[in-house]
């Protein structure tokens, strides 16, 4: 556990990656598709899907350096950035089964609250 731990920033930095390259990937095809032609709600609405999971990444890649520095605020950030995502997957959860999302998150989550607890 304390191998995994030790590279938590890494891992946090990673998982940051994955959700924007997702978020971004997502705009890019509802800008893309149908909904791209017509600036309405719908439209709005999809974006801001894809600005979620930008803005939530975002913030588990920038508090790398807090947590190499074991950061009691960076450990809360990203733990708060993955407990947004996990809402947010449990929201769309009928519609869209985010899975490897919720595991990325999840996993990111339970490291960062064994370093906030049981390391600092």
């Amino acid at each position: 556990m304390n191998t995994i731990l030790e590279n938590l920033p890494a891992i946090a930095f990673c998982v940051g990656g994955w959700m924007v390259t997702n978020g971004l990937l997502h705009d890019i095809f509802v800008l893309r598709s149908e909904h791209g032609k017509k600036y309405d709600r719908e439209l709005l609405r999809l974006l801001m899907d894809g600005h979620i999971l930008i803005t939530c990444g975002a913030i588990q890649m920038i508090v790398y350096r807090g947590l190499q520095a074991q950061s009691q605020w960076a450990c809360l950030t990203a733990g708060i950035a993955c407990i947004s995502l996990l809402v947010y997957c449990a929201m769309i959860f009928p519609f869209l089964k985010s899975l490897v999302t919720m595991a990325l998150n999840s996993f990111l989550l339970i490291l960062v609250v064994a370093k906030y607890l049981f390391v600092s």
